[in-house]
């Protein structure tokens, strides 16, 4: 029997999509070789590849300007390619600061240039985004960047700011979990080990002029034109994770697109969210309007009873339910893969354990 893995990441992954890549690993399509042993200039990877590209503009209605890249390094990596690509030496880049992942970009973007930090509320307890009212924005800024989920606060942007600056977001733990204005964004990236696929692809999409930005002194293999100009075929491109990722995006096509994720993971959190309130042996630990629909974050009253709540659930099949390691407390990460019947077991074991020790 397979656990309820709620893992921040590397994640579950849709079962039907193991599935199909365990009766392929070995004989792809009856060629008598595996996925991950073929060129990625042979031609069938590079149908894989641009169906993978396909897939990802057609969920997220990706318009003519924009490219769709997979890169490595994960959002960290990404915390550097940003200001690289984008920081002149005489502009300024406006960050908000919402947590440990927008802490870490903030402070590889400040090896590059110069950094307007527009507002910061990391260490607030309970957690939160900023609001776009609260930013003190630079004039001319090169772009403004957010992290849209915090997966260790368990806060996010509900709605995204509209700024002259382009907006460059880190979405890797809420991708492709709801419908997207791509218009409003210059650049989107994510690491795939939350919402996307196996860890080892970066998915990067970004406004074709944007790229051009990019100073002569950053090395090819570091710019965003580079990986456009080549169709992300520069260097040997990671084959079997973006297979998966196409596999993942043919999941989400089969099961109604981002409008049906969206309102699945809502009634997911809802259903969590409520169990959380409803009594005072837990509390959450983000704001309400800022409550995270794919990291639900909370405590037990009586701390010393989280240690316990952890060994009894792994018993019960519920798994990596501990909170990061920064700041403690329980975490369900509850991505698209993540099963409803899932959510419904963990809230029948709260109530279960609230009743034999409240």
């Amino acid at each position: 029997m397979r656990a309820y893995n709620f893992s921040a990441g590397p994640a579950i992954l849709p079962e039907h999509v193991l599935q199909e890549a365990q009766a392929e690993l070995v004989d792809y399509q009856n060629t008598g070789m595996s996925i991950m042993e073929m060129s990625h200039r042979g031609k069938e990877y590079s149908a894989v590849h641009d169906e993978t590209i396909a897939n990802i503009k057609e969920l997220l209605n990706i318009p003519e300007g924009y490219s769709v890249l997979f890169m490595t390094g994960g959002a960290t990596t990404q915390f550097a390619l940003a200001p690289m690509n984008f920081l002149g030496n005489d502009q300024t880049a406006d960050y908000t600061n919402s947590g440990t992942w927008a802490t870490k970009a903030i402070k590889e973007a400040k090896l590059i240039g110069n950094v307007n930090v527009v507002a910061d509320c990391a260490k607030e307890i309970p957690t939160r985004v900023p609001t776009i009212e609260e930013c003190t924005l630079s004039e001319n800024a090169a772009y403004l960047h957010l992290t849209s989920n915090e997966t260790i606060s368990g806060a996010q942007w509900k709605t995204f700011p509209k700024t002259d600056a382009p907006l460059v977001v880190d979405m890797s733990s809420d991708i492709l979990s709801r419908p997207l204005n791509i218009e409003d964004f210059g650049l989107i990236y994510a690491g795939a080990q939350k919402n996307l696929g196996p860890a080892g692809v970066t998915l990067v999409i970004i406004k074709d002029e944007l790229a051009a930005r990019c100073p002569d002194t950053v090395p090819h293999i570091f710019r965003y034109q580079t990986f456009i100009d080549n169709n992300s075929l520069f260097n040997t491109v990671p084959t079997f994770p973006v297979y998966m990722l196409c596999l993942v995006t043919r999941w989400l096509k089969a099961n109604g697109g981002l409008d049906a994720m969206e309102a699945q993971n809502q009634r997911k959190a809802a259903k969590l969210y409520d169990a959380i309130d409803v009594t005072d042996f837990y509390s959450g630990t983000a704001i309400p309007e800022c409550r995270s629909d794919m990291n639900v974050t909370w405590r037990i009253a009586n701390t010393d009873l989280e240690s316990v709540f952890l060994e009894e659930a792994a018993h019960e099949n519920l798994k990596t339910l501990k909170g990061h390691r920064s700041v403690g407390g329980l975490r369900a990460s509850i991505y698209n893969a993540f099963p409803e019947a899932g959510v419904d077991a963990l809230i029948s074991f709260m109530k279960e354990f609230e009743a034999r020790h409240g």
